[in-house]
């Protein structure tokens, strides 16, 4: 079997991670910050130790700003909708996945301007135009940091710039990047950044958060739901410091350990490591499918400008049926569709049926893709 479906969720994971959980389950198994027994406090340096490995990771220097949650979609939600309120104006791309594009839509409808800059067919976008869309009462640039799609990176440095030059902040989305591709907040001008545990960070579903920059006047992000936190208990009003004012309700803990154990895999193996590996594979793949006669891919068609996602179709086969084929006859695990980013096909002209995606992952060898790419030129063979 060859797992090509790393853009939705990580497979296999290293045996750290469920070593990590187990133990927790095991021999810790106390909820953190609610006691003061032995347990319960090995279960907060357990939540602790996830803080720091993400902080680090993301170069962000207080660990204490990393508010963690179920996954990247809470962590955006938390975001725009804890910040922006009618009359505020934000900005974002024609690339975005419905993590970001449905609450800004809903926001909209409440009052918040939205402006949609546009994409090149190739995912890319120019920054002046990302300048030329703000106005004097933006709040916030909004940019996922690489396409679910096709992977194109998008540049998060120079929108970063030009966010703080006008005083706006700067929300990213890394769900395609956190571990895949070197990210650093402090060096790109991110203010708040949204990542998830079980893509490229080899941790375990039901794990991601928010940075949260020190440009970010905590007063104002308005949390997502109040309740327990340990902290300040004799008091009836949310905390008002973070993490705990994000942060009700018990924890992941079992999860945050698994997703300790996957940040520190990453770091051993190196960022740089994994990112050459893999851009490796994609322009062995992307070079392999181009070299069929009637399959299409999309994207910048260069592995330096992009992630290790290649989305591609065979013309005159839905990609439904691709999709299935590859599974039932040659065993290649992929997703099809609009990969939860209408904005993106829509940019892409491949709306309303999508593509095939292939997302390699740092478990995959260069042997994966070429069996798949004859896989894909035989499927090509018979509708040609």
């Amino acid at each position: 079997m060859i797992y090509f479906d790393n853009a939705a969720t990580s497979w296999p994971k290293p045996p750290g991670v469920a070593q990590a959980m187990v133990h927790f389950i095991e021999t810790v198994g106390a909820n953190p910050g609610r006691a003061a027994h032995r347990q319960a406090i090995e279960s907060g340096r357990i939540v602790y130790a996830a803080r720091e490995a993400v902080a680090a990771l993301f170069n962000a220097p207080d660990p204490l700003r990393v508010v963690f949650g179920a996954n990247v979609t809470e962590a955006l939600n938390l975001a725009l909708r804890g910040l922006l309120h009618p009359g505020d104006h934000v900005v974002t791309s024609g690339m975005e996945h419905n993590a970001v594009m449905r609450p800004l839509r809903a926001l909209e409808r409440a009052g918040v301007a939205l402006t949609v800059v546009a994409c090149s067919p190739e995912g890319t976008i120019d920054p002046t135009d990302v300048a030329a869309a703000l106005r004097p009462h933006t709040k916030m640039i909004v940019l996922n940091h690489a396409s679910n799609v096709t992977g194109t990176l998008l540049p998060v440095a120079e929108v970063g710039r030009i966010a703080r030059a006008h005083d706006a902040l700067f929300l990213v989305d890394a769900a395609q990047t956190g571990g895949a591709y070197p990210v650093d907040v402090q060096a790109s001008a991110i203010d708040l950044l949204a990542f998830t545990g079980h893509k490229s960070l080899y941790g375990p579903m039901g794990t991601g958060g928010l940075i949260v920059g020190e440009r970010v006047p905590v007063e104002e992000l308005e949390p997502l739901k109040r309740g327990g936190t340990g902290s300040r208990s004799e008091r009836e009003e949310q905390p008002d410091f973070l993490p705990d004012r994000c942060e009700s309700g018990t924890p992941n803990v079992v999860g945050l350990a698994g997703l300790v154990a996957g940040v520190r895999w990453v770091q051993e193996r190196g960022v740089a490591s994994i990112r050459a590996h893999e851009a490796a594979l994609t322009q062995q793949l992307i070079d392999g499918l181009r070299a069929i006669h009637g399959v299409t891919v999309y994207g910048g068609l260069d592995a330096r400008r992009q992630t290790a996602t290649v989305s591609f179709n065979i013309e005159g086969m839905a990609p439904s049926e691709a999709g299935l084929r590859l599974d039932d006859e040659h065993s290649i695990m992929c997703r099809v569709g609009l990969h939860c980013a209408p904005a993106a096909h829509k940019t892409l002209g491949t709306f309303p049926t999508g593509t095939v995606r292939f997302g390699l992952g740092a478990m995959n060898t260069a042997a994966d893709v070429e069996v798949a790419v004859k896989a894909v030129a035989r499927l090509a063979e018979e509708v040609q």
